[in-house]
């Protein structure tokens, strides 16, 4: 998949993950999530949040895209602040919970997408004025100076919330995950996210291949 970063401050890890078998709950993947949540339960709380370094490093990120975090908050930071409440991770799909598990581990944004729902190269960019889509579990997200996942059909995805249009569901069958990961993270750190999101593909979805790269950003 060709993918163009036009944001600065932001590095992207891409993994694509191919003959995925999608389900809605899978045993060792829902193990996993509960040790990590309350293992991070323990060490977050919601006053806590704003000063753990991903988070801080997430808000910078979003702050040089023109973006106010605490308006417009990193879906990690939504994630984790459940987390710190107590209620852990939503149960979604295999696929979409080995994303959001690899988002509260590193506390940076991820997005999980069908592959099949995607048409041509994608951009990373601002959104322009009048685009818009519908949000998963939200209404209509309105996307002008918003960062966005754009293919040819328009804008998909967001570190914010994601859209309908290629969201994963038990039909897919192949899989593709982002990391928006702030510049400063090294490249063995997203390296590391990336192979834990890879092997959990293989593992719990049964993926058939699994490719992983990074994009900078300008």
């Amino acid at each position: 998949m060709k993918i163009r970063v036009e944001l600065r401050a932001v590095k992207l890890g891409v993994v694509e993950a191919t003959g995925v078998h999608v389900t809605l709950v899978e045993e060792s993947l829902a193990k996993e999530m509960n040790a990590v949540c309350e293992r991070l339960r323990r060490i977050h709380t919601v006053e806590s949040l704003p000063d753990f370094e991903p988070v801080r490093r997430v808000r910078a990120m979003f702050r040089a895209w023109g973006m106010d975090p605490s308006k417009y908050r990193p879906s990690s930071e939504a994630l984790l602040r459940r987390v710190a409440q107590g209620k852990g991770l939503y149960r979604i799909l295999n696929g979409v919970d080995a994303a959001n598990l690899g988002s509260i581990e590193t506390g940076w944004p991820f997005g999980c997408y069908d592959l099949a729902r995607i048409s041509g190269p994608i951009t990373l960019r601002l959104g322009a004025p009048g685009e818009k889509y519908e949000g998963i579990g939200k209404k209509t997200w309105h996307l002008e100076d918003r960062p966005v996942l754009a293919d040819d059909s328009g804008p998909f995805g967001s570190p914010i919330s994601d859209s309908t249009r290629t969201m994963v569901t038990e039909q897919a069958q192949d899989l593709l995950a982002i990391i928006y990961a702030p510049e400063q993270t090294s490249t063995a750190a997203l390296d590391e996210a990336m192979s834990r999101v890879a092997e959990r593909f293989t593992r719990s979805a049964g993926a058939k291949t699994v490719t992983t790269h990074i994009i900078h950003g300008i």
